[in-house]
């Protein structure tokens, strides 16, 4: 635990970081943050808006945690501004800001039972003991533990201790409740369970959520708007469904979905309907507009042919990696290089049979899902 002596931005008024009217509860204005020489976080511009569920989305070192931990306090931008509710924050101590993080590791009172542990905010806040006591049970309640408040958190599942983590942050009634990574610790199972909760438990609460992850799927699972960010910067942001079919570079569709580049110049461009047409180093012409990029299909060689508005290129299994509900096919083709393609398994013994190493097959996907990335 850190402890932050008091400054002179102790002096602020209260009502002065409260909730404002018309204003996104986090603006992120041209912010950089830089430690030494390394540029964490460069020149960000971000409105997060009330009420919605936004995730930071990135591979380790983008800079997602150090724009979470600038908003709650913890650093502070070389330079640029962030406000909250539209009012400035700059040297207003962690405490006093209307935000609350959840971490990876929950740092729970060991010494203390739950309702001590959920509590422990209001205490620091000097709230009326009966108050603090109603707080804590709504706030448990909301987490699905009431009737855990005289337990021990040694006591408790992983799961468990992050709902008293999440009650604890929630029971302060936080503007933006900031999330690093807090599922990382959990198993696969109870992790997809946890996403799924804390999506219901936000609209619940109508809070503001800014979510940390490099796990894509999680993004996706939960997010109102997902932010994509690499080396410092915002590669871009919507809603998931924008960022996976209407992805604006390679590394947002390879980061976000299974994507198969193709590499190639393009040789005609229609600026009324976006559509161009590409032609690869091996002769492959190709034409699209911008859609999902990894809709490919896999089909024994010598099937059929799908019609003139679809790609089909013969090629030979190199792996087959069993995933669950899917199989994960490696197919070496003379036009486009390996190619990945994801077959849906089908259940019961009647199940249709996979490929395997050396297989001659055909990938084909429709014209409408090439995407065309100027680089």
């Amino acid at each position: 635990m850190t402890v932050t002596a008091p400054t002179a931005a102790d002096s602020v008024p209260a009502a002065a970081i409260r909730v404002g009217a018309g204003h996104p509860d986090v603006e992120i204005v041209d912010v950089t943050k830089q430690f030494g020489d390394v540029t964490a976080v460069d020149h960000m511009s971000l409105a997060i808006a009330s009420g919605a569920f936004y995730s930071l989305l990135g591979p380790s070192g983008c800079g997602k945690t150090t724009t979470l931990r600038m908003i709650a306090g913890f650093e502070q931008p070389t330079s640029g501004e962030i406000l909250l509710a539209g009012v400035p924050i700059a040297g207003v101590p962690p405490y006093r800001r209307q935000v609350n993080t959840v971490f990876q590791h929950y740092a729970l009172f060991p010494h203390m039972d739950v309702a001590q542990n959920v509590g422990y905010g209001l205490r620091q806040r000097k709230v009326a003991r009966a108050e603090e006591q109603r707080r804590t049970s709504e706030a448990l309640s909301l987490v699905r533990l009431g009737g855990y408040e005289k337990r021990r958190t040694w006591e408790l599942s992983g799961g468990q201790q992050q709902r008293v983590a999440l009650a604890r942050a929630l029971v302060n009634r936080p503007t933006v409740l900031l999330l690093d990574e807090p599922l990382g610790a959990l198993d696969l199972k109870l992790r997809k369970e946890m996403q799924l909760e804390l999506k219901a438990l936000q609209r619940e609460v109508g809070i503001t959520f800014v979510y940390v992850t490099h796990d894509q799927e999680e993004a996706l699972t939960m997010s109102d708007v997902i932010v994509v960010m690499r080396d410092g910067r915002i590669q871009q942001q919507g809603q998931p469904e924008e960022l996976y079919e209407r992805p604006v570079n390679q590394f947002v569709a390879n980061f976000i979905g299974v994507s198969n580049p193709v590499p190639g110049r393009v040789v005609s461009f229609d600026s009324a309907t976006r559509r161009a047409v590409v032609e690869s180093a091996r002769d492959l012409r190709l034409q699209g507009r911008v859609t999902a990029p990894d809709r490919l299909g896999i089909d024994p060689a010598g099937t059929a042919s799908r019609g003139s508005a679809w790609i089909e290129l013969e090629g030979q299994v190199r792996q087959g990696t069993y995933l669950g509900d899917q199989t994960e096919y490696r197919v070496d083709t003379a036009q486009a290089g390996e190619l990945v393609v994801r077959r849906q398994n089908a259940a019961g013994a009647d199940r249709e049979a996979g490929f395997g190493p050396g297989d001659r097959v055909v990938v084909s996907w429709h014209e409408e899902a090439n995407l065309v990335l100027i680089s």
